[in-house]
């Protein structure tokens, strides 16, 4: 196995120059952070050079692990904005806690992976149904049919949240 320091400094030059851009943007757009989207996708990086001679499609674990990355630091947000709650709410109780902002973005990171990681690739980071299939590694009909899923889930949600909304 190549380390990192063997791996051709040419073709990951070449490699940043082409992906990092729009996969920081792609991050921006979800965590709505720069200093963070630019975090994410040098982690990613950092992360494929790491198992760059066992990495069949780049971009493909570039977006995947970035997307896992966005989840990871929205679980660090909630988990924050939770303890800051229960902090300057202690002598108060609230009946209703649940989170009722119909955020598109708070909605897909709700998903679970199996149909985030779809929307994720397909609308956010403009892949084709084909490449995500092969990216996922599930048929195009899977692919299409977590889409679907996962647009009835947001458009349920989102029902929901707007007909309870005062």
């Amino acid at each position: 196995m190549e380390s990192v320091e063997t791996v051709p400094r040419q073709a990951t030059s070449e490699l940043f120059a082409a992906l990092y851009p729009r996969l920081a943007g792609w991050c921006r757009r979800l965590v709505d952070d720069d200093e963070t989207a630019h975090e994410i996708a040098s982690e990613a990086f950092t992360r494929l050079w790491s198992r760059w001679t066992s990495v069949a499609e780049p971009r493909g674990f570039l977006y995947v692990t970035a997307a896992n990355l966005v989840r990871d630091h929205w679980r660090k947000r909630e988990r924050e904005r939770r303890a800051v709650h229960r902090a300057g709410t202690e002598a108060a109780v609230r009946p209703h806690t649940e989170q009722s902002d119909p955020s598109v973005r708070l909605l897909v990171q709700s998903l679970p992976e199996r149909l985030r990681v779809p929307i994720l690739l397909h609308y956010y980071a403009d892949m084709p149904i084909r490449e995500v299939s092969a990216v996922t590694g599930r048929k195009e009909g899977t692919v299409k049919a977590d889409l679907h899923a996962a647009r009835e889930l947001l458009r349920a949600h989102l029902r929901r949240t707007l007909d309870h909304t005062p």
